[in-house]
């Protein structure tokens, strides 16, 4: 079964709102794997929007699953994830003015940069994912590379999630199975997430080669009117593969 990673994010984003101490994230985090999440994901930004550095170590330190810390391929970021060590880092794309992670790296442009900062990393045993939309032409960079430092890619889920009609959620699909496979075929660990719900993650779980989906603002939303455990509960159950029925 696909692994399920939960994004803490956006639980403080709402602490941050009224400048308290509470929510805590690494609350959401304990109670996420107590529910059955193999992981935690987390985005430092530059602007600590929302996590902030002292979460993403009091995360670290209490967690019994793997870290994913998101972050930009800055040098800022990179001397902080040195010295958390996470068990994975997911470079992605960021901007200031954007309200979430609007797209996934475009490595024709931003990859030897992508690559300085992964062999950095991987020289402290941290494991280097790169965010990337479902593209010809990215995976396509991503694997003829061969690039030993940067050992899987998530992909973008975000337009199959927003596709407005069942032709384009088909073609979307399409080319996430692509991406997926061929990722997969190249020896690289393959994860997804964006924009994932427990309406439309079943056709993204059930793709063989995607190992672990990172899932957050959904999951926080539901959280706040279910709890935690609950609503973790629900996406796993979304996530399982279907049962066939021998009769």
């Amino acid at each position: 079964m696909t692994k399920l990673s939960v994004n803490v994010d956006h639980v403080a984003t709402l602490r941050q709102a009224r400048g308290t101490d509470y929510p805590d994230p690494l609350e959401a985090a304990l109670a996420a794997e107590e529910a059955g999440a193999n992981g935690i994901t987390v985005h430092l930004r530059s602007d600590r929007r929302h996590i902030q550095e002292q979460d993403v170590l009091a995360i670290r330190r209490s967690i019994q699953g793997k870290l994913n810390l998101e972050m930009a391929a800055t040098d800022e970021m990179t001397e902080i994830a040195l010295e958390i060590c996470p068990d994975q880092i997911t470079l992605v794309p960021e901007r200031p003015e954007e309200i979430t992670t609007e797209g996934g790296l475009d490595l024709l442009k931003v990859g030897d940069r992508t690559v300085q900062v992964a062999e950095r990393l991987v020289e402290s045993s941290i494991d280097v994912s790169v965010f990337i939309d479902p593209e010809e032409a990215q995976v396509g960079w991503l694997t003829a590379a061969g690039i030993a430092a940067i050992r899987g890619f998530e992909i973008n889920t975000d337009r199959y999630a927003r596709a407005p009609s069942e032709a384009e959620t088909e073609s979307e699909l399409a080319a996430i199975r692509h991406a997926a496979e061929r990722g997969a075929a190249s020896g690289l660990h393959v994860y997804a997430g964006h924009a994932l719900t427990t309406h439309n993650v079943g056709n993204i779980a059930v793709i063989q080669q995607i190992e672990e989906l990172n899932i957050g603002h959904f999951l926080i939303s539901r959280a706040v009117l279910v709890g935690t455990a609950t609503a973790v509960r629900e996406m796993l159950e979304a996530m399982a593969p279907p049962t066939d029925l021998h009769i």
